[in-house]
């Protein structure tokens, strides 16, 4: 036996049979003759086996190799005859997805003006007391106009005159409670009367913030003054009159003797010979020059000028913006300051508002800081309006729906935080997702590319079983969002989560079986 390749070839059957050796002739020659034909046998035996293993070994390697694309296409899911999606038992939402700027509950532009009576031409800014993005409390400096300070007050009522003594009115009860709320009493003063103790709270106010009042009377001299001396005369001549008067009445007085009075209260003494009367009019002058004086003492003391406060809703407030430069005139807005609690606002095209009410639950996000919170709809307006240039609240505007900050137009809608937002946020441009509409609790669920009607006005899906076989379930449709609908089947139990429906064919099989007789 001999073994070449793997494989084993019997010698003896290659050999040639007795019959086949020649008989006759040479001894010598005839043996040399097989001994040929035996190794041409061999060696035609030896090629034969070498192809089959050739052929073997090609084979293998063909099964064994393969190309990368054929990796992937055997890698692959086999091609689906149809497109289908899974019954989901959930709640089903209807979300609107905009966008809006974050603002706060009221922004205010500080414009300087020159306090009346302080001798100044023109409003220039003599110093700056806060920067963008600082925190501002009750009761503090903001700047200097002109050497005068502007503070900030809390207050919902803006400011639109001086204030000073002997005013009423709600802007002055507004005043007391916010001089109270730094620790001065207005008392006794009734609220919304500018008396003696609003004059002492508003005194004690300036000398903390470091600074003196303005006086009500300007530079018109001191009319109290004026008033006490108008006073004193009078009491002076009412004195005469009444000793004019008790000389006239004693004894033994010569009839029409003159009695001894100042020159020029003579008329008055006599009163042609009636005493009475000069006495009773003395009192009325007398009576009527308290009367001045007490009205000016009310109107004397310290006023708050308009143009020394700004009234802010609450605090702590922020600064959004300085424009400002110290030394500079101060012509415009000086700063921008925001107080109240932060909201969105967003401006929506007409088809988007019919699908927003007030009460509907939102999202906010925003993709700079990454920050989240939950917030309602507070406010969906039943006019178009555009986003304010500058305090963000909406003003009539032009046709062209674009929501977002400033500048955008459309129907306003406001969304209140749940919880209070960061003060980083403010100004920032942000995503708003609205639940338009949901379903009461947890519904079928299927894509609205699932539903068919056909020509019997039924309304259906198509079930794929799992062998493969098709059925029609007849079905309701209810709230539709995000590509889904809500489904309720005609016959109970005929539609079920994870139940699968069609939702397409697949294109080269429609192809297909369109280009098919």
């Amino acid at each position: 036996m001999a073994q070449d390749m793997g494989t084993t070839v019997d010698v003896a059957q290659l050999s040639l049979p007795e019959s086949d050796i020649p008989e006759t002739g040479d001894t010598a020659e005839a043996a040399e003759t097989a001994r040929g034909l035996s190794g041409r046998r061999r060696w035609v035996a030896a090629v034969a086996v070498g192809a089959v293993i050739a052929t073997l070994g090609g084979l293998g390697a063909a099964l064994l190799v393969k190309s990368p694309a054929q990796v992937a296409a055997d890698a692959a899911a086999p091609r689906a005859d149809v497109l289908t999606a899974t019954v989901e038992h959930r709640v089903l939402t209807s979300s609107v997805i905009t966008r809006g700027q974050v603002v706060a509950g009221q922004t205010v532009e500080v414009i300087p003006q020159v306090t009346a009576g302080v001798g100044a031409a023109r409003p220039v800014i003599t110093k700056l007391r806060v920067r963008p993005g600082d925190t501002v409390k009750a009761g503090q400096v903001l700047m200097e106009v002109s050497g005068r300070p502007v503070f900030v007050l809390e207050g919902s009522l803006p400011v639109y005159r001086d204030l000073s003594p002997g005013a009423t009115g709600d802007d002055i009860a507004q005043l007391q409670r916010a001089l109270k709320a730094l620790g001065h009493s207005s008392a006794p003063d009734a609220a919304g009367r500018f008396g003696a103790g609003t004059k002492a709270a508003l005194n004690f106010f300036y000398k903390a913030v470091g600074y003196s009042p303005v006086s009500a009377n300007g530079t018109e001299g001191d009319p109290v003054a004026e008033a006490r001396s108008q006073v004193t005369a009078a009491q002076r001549a009412l004195e005469d009159a009444r000793s004019a008067q008790a000389q006239a009445s004693k004894p033994g007085a010569k009839p029409g003797a003159k009695p001894s009075v100042r020159p020029g209260e003579e008329a008055a003494a006599t009163g042609g010979g009636d005493g009475g009367k000069a006495v009773r009019r003395a009192q009325e002058d007398l009576a009527e020059a308290k009367k001045k004086l007490t009205a000016a003492e009310a109107a004397a003391g310290p006023k708050l000028p308009a143009a020394e406060v700004v009234f802010l809703q609450s605090f702590p407030a922020r600064v959004d913006s300085v424009v400002a430069k110290v030394g500079a005139e101060a012509t415009g807005t000086a700063m921008t300051l925001s107080a109240g609690k932060l909201v969105v606002q967003a401006y929506v095209p007409e088809y988007q508002k019919d699908l927003i009410q007030p009460g509907r639950a939102a999202e906010i996000y925003s993709e700079v800081t990454g920050l989240s919170a939950k917030g309602e709809v507070t406010l969906v307006s039943d006019k178009r309006s555009e986003a304010g240039s500058a305090s963000g609240q909406a003003k009539p505007g032009a046709d062209a729906p674009a929501p977002g900050g400033q500048g955008a137009t459309g129907w306003l809608v406001e969304i209140t935080p749940g919880a209070p937002l960061k003060a980083e946020l403010t100004g920032q441009d942000v995503r708003v997702t609205v639940t338009a509409a949901s379903t009461d609790g947890k519904s079928l669920v299927v894509p609205i590319t699932a539903i068919s009607s056909g020509a019997d006005g039924r309304t259906t899906v198509t079930v794929l079983d799992e062998s493969g076989e098709r059925r029609r379930v007849e079905i309701r449709t209810g709230t539709a969002g995000d590509g889904f609908v809500a489904v309720v089947p005609v016959a109970d139990g005929s539609l079920a989560g994870g139940d699968r429906v069609v939702t397409g064919v697949a294109r080269e099989k429609a192809s297909r079986e369109k280009a098919s007789p």
